[in-house]
């Protein structure tokens, strides 16, 4: 189980983009013509064209269970309306309290289970399975996931080789937002490769700005930093590997990412208030430094993901003209994209619980939701052209393209003990590496030494 703060990167960071975002996301809407915006407010609305076949359920009732507040739960909402629409059933969302799998636990023991749940974490339908509350999703299901989602998508909502899981949403955790008018000044591009951010790191500190903001206080979003790199340098087989334990943090492949990394961090003169300040600036004051200050803000770029947005919009800069974004720079062959999400989990088995998550599964379901903002999705069939502005176009068009390339936050599959607890385990020795980077044998060792007592093995 995670704490609240770790779960912040992956559920939170998900769940809370639309309650805080819909406003700071308008404005960057891409304009269109009259009848654009009438299209796409009868879409929003709730009617999309019908791509997947579902039952007629007069009379079938249904509860949905998810921790999603606000704006995120009046537009799930619309979704459901969609299906009670076409089958005639009815849908009540049920607000669930965090962490999700406690909340369930206690409505399972008083006898009254929702029939589904968005559970945010791999090791969330994991623990579902081997309680026996999930139920494995019916051939229906399987075929609408074949048709909509990578491998890789469908995969990590198995258990055991059965299918448990839909992921209906999704965090692109692979990005680099940066202070355009700084960008200008400096003459700097989009870099498309690590060697090219050094390069607009090194244009934009000649310019006079730091280059780097990094949220060094709180320990998720230095864990971020390495498995981006991680991904891209060392490949999805050894990051599946080193996320299981598979091999020890001591691996070449580590020090290799440890080295790169202080490329940045190593620099004092990049990030900003040197590692010392980096190690006492939260995650929200390294949004917001970065886009404050007009053409002298503290920092010019700040790493993390799509709800970066939600901090953008504490300050007057606007998404998409004074705040944009691209994709993490490739390290090695391929660009990273690390991913969080939330999977529709059926714990009731009934012919309409397989439909609403056959329902989820299709692009139907994913489109009404895109067009409304805040959302993203993994089904690979949601046209890009659903989202409502060109910042969320880019965050999807990436996600997408990934592929079976994608992985889940590695912290998130760790151990609570290791991968999400401040002050302890990969939290602490990234930000020791942080305070310290020309010693990258010494966090190996740390890392190793931690991961091996909360895996329970040695490697």
């Amino acid at each position: 189980m995670h704490s609240r703060s770790s779960t912040f990167r992956t559920h939170r960071a998900v769940t809370t983009l639309a309650a805080l975002l819909a406003g700071a996301l308008a404005l960057s809407a891409c304009s269109g013509s009259d009848d654009d915006k009438k299209d796409n407010g009868d879409k929003s609305s709730g009617a999309t064209a019908s791509t997947v076949t579902l039952p007629k359920l007069d009379g079938a009732k249904l509860e949905v269970a998810a921790v999603w507040t606000g704006a995120e739960q009046a537009n799930f909402k619309k979704v459901l309306a969609e299906f009670e629409k076409r089958t005639g059933a009815t849908v009540t969302f049920v607000p669930a309290q965090d962490p999700i799998i406690n909340f369930l636990g206690s409505k399972i023991a008083g006898g009254q289970p929702p029939d589904i749940a968005l559970l945010p974490q791999p090791g969330a339908i994991k623990q579902a399975v081997d309680k026996g509350w999930a139920k494995p999703l019916n051939a229906a299901v399987q075929a609408e996931l074949a048709k909509n989602y990578a491998q890789g998508w469908q995969d990590i909502g198995k258990v055991g080789g059965k299918q448990y899981g839909v992921y209906y949403k999704a965090a692109n955790k692979s990005l680099i937002w940066y202070n355009a008018e700084v960008f200008e000044n400096a003459g700097a591009q989009e870099p498309k490769t690590w060697k090219d951010l050094l390069t607009a790191a090194q244009a934009v500190y000649d310019s006079g700005v730091t280059p780097f903001s990094v949220a060094g206080a709180d320990g998720w979003p230095l864990t971020d930093w390495f498995e981006n790199v991680y991904l891209s340098q060392a490949g999805p087989e050894k990051y599946d590997q080193l996320a299981q334990h598979k091999i020890k943090w001591t691996d070449p492949s580590v020090k290799q990412a440890l080295t790169t990394l202080a490329q940045i961090w190593g620099k004092q003169d990049y990030l900003a208030g040197g590692q010392k300040g980096a190690l006492q600036t939260e995650f929200p004051e390294s949004v917001t430094q970065t886009f404050t200050g007009g053409d002298q803000p503290k920092s010019a770029m700040v790493y993390e993901g799509d709800f970066v947005q939600v901090n953008i919009g504490e300050t007057e800069a606007k998404v998409g003209t004074d705040a944009k974004v691209f994709p993490f720079p490739a390290v090695g062959e391929k660009a990273p994209v690390v991913s969080g999400g939330d999977a529709a989990v059926i714990l009731k088995d009934s012919k309409a619980a397989q439909a609403l998550a056959t329902f989820l599964a299709s692009p139907d379901a994913a489109t009404i939701q895109a067009k409304l903002g805040g959302y993203l999705s993994p089904n690979k069939n949601v046209p890009i052209s659903a989202y409502p502005n060109a910042v969320q176009q880019k965050i999807a068009k990436a996600l997408i393209a990934s592929g079976d390339d994608f992985r889940f936050d590695m912290s998130d599959q760790a151990p609570q003990a290791f991968g999400g607890t401040p002050g302890k385990g990969e939290w602490k020795d990234l930000q020791d590496f942080l305070k310290n980077p020309g010693d990258v044998a010494g966090a190996q060792a740390k890392l190793e030494k931690d991961a091996a007592a909360a895996y329970g093995n040695g490697g």
